[in-house]
């Protein structure tokens, strides 16, 4: 009997270290989690393009496709390559995250001279292109995967580096929880946001009260505003994200000047102030980001698309 009740002892002990595990990895995952609010942003705001023009009820197996596109990006190709290259190749993780700001940088200043001038969008044109409602839905989600892995890979990058494990497997454990988190949140938004306007038709036939059809009114009304305004948040917080990303990247390099001139302005201008100065900050960040994206958008368009065209065969990289 005394034989049993240690044994009772010692699985009650296993899984007391088992469930501190588990809040241990929750909780790494979603401090790490928070530090990519503005590609996650960017993300949601994108998605619900790749499912405009088709019927209804294509929608939802469409964003479940690229779902799951998204998950297997993450979990079989970025998870293990990314905890490779941490282990045996730390110092390539600054410059890959690095080279996701910039990027990103890119896209919020091209997104941004798109509403300045405004111009038409190849991949549109191609789209019209294609007659076969099928061969379409799977072209737009080869293309959402495609755009899914570059985002990805800055979010991966970015909760890795936010990780503070002490070994192999709780970094494993936790950076895998977290792009789970992050993908059921960004397509569980994306499919809401998707089927709102259809709720909002729904109830403004069926709704029994009043105010329940003018709720359905106001929503599908106010469906196109709220993904415009997504988009613009989108865009701030790519731009923000982005140039944080360089700024910081630049002073673990070794080149700390812009990272603590942006730190004394926002320091002097809100004193004793945690939020005015990581307001302060982020809107420096935001300035480079577009500064450096605007820069990059030549380059971008002149030099590298056109080599990515010529060896793949596509007219620009897609995004």
């Amino acid at each position: 009997m005394s034989g049993l009740l240690a044994l009772l002892d010692d699985v009650a002990a296993i899984a007391k270290v088992a469930a501190a595990s588990v809040d241990d990895v929750v909780g790494q995952a979603a401090k790490a989690g928070s530090k990519v609010a503005g590609v996650v942003i960017d993300d949601a705001a994108v998605t619900p393009k790749y499912v405009t023009g088709f019927k209804p009820d294509r929608e939802l197996p469409i964003i479940w496709k690229i779902t799951k596109g998204s998950l297997f990006n993450k979990l079989i190709v970025l998870l293990p390559a990314l905890l490779l290259l941490n282990t045996f190749a730390p110092w390539v993780i600054t410059p890959l995250l690095m080279l996701g700001g910039a990027y990103l940088c890119f896209e919020g200043a091209e997104k941004v001279f798109h509403w300045l001038f405004p111009h038409a969008d190849a991949h549109v044109a191609e789209d019209m292109s294609v007659g076969d409602p099928l061969k379409l839905e799977e072209k737009r989600v080869k293309g959402a995967i495609k755009t899914d892995f570059i985002l990805s890979a800055e979010i991966m990058t970015i909760i890795l580096s936010n990780i503070e494990a002490d070994s192999f497997w709780f970094e494993a454990a936790t950076l895998a929880f977290a792009g789970v988190a992050v993908t059921a949140f960004v397509y569980g938004a994306v499919a809401l946001i998707v089927k709102m306007d259809d709720l909002g038709v729904w109830m403004a036939a069926n709704g029994r009260t009043g105010s329940g059809q003018a709720l359905g009114r106001g929503l599908v009304k106010g469906m196109p505003k709220l993904l415009k305004l997504l988009t613009i948040i989108g865009t701030a917080a790519m731009l923000w994200v982005g140039g944080s990303i360089i700024i910081h990247g630049l002073e673990v390099l070794g080149l700390p000047w812009l990272y603590d001139s942006i730190h004394h302005i926002a320091v002097a201008v809100s004193p004793g102030s945690g939020f005015g100065e990581w307001l302060v900050t982020a809107i420096f960040d935001g300035i480079f980001g577009l500064a450096l994206g605007a820069l990059l958008i030549p380059v971008v368009t002149r030099l590298i698309a056109p080599t990515v065209a010529s060896l793949t065969g596509k007219e620009r990289i897609p995004h």
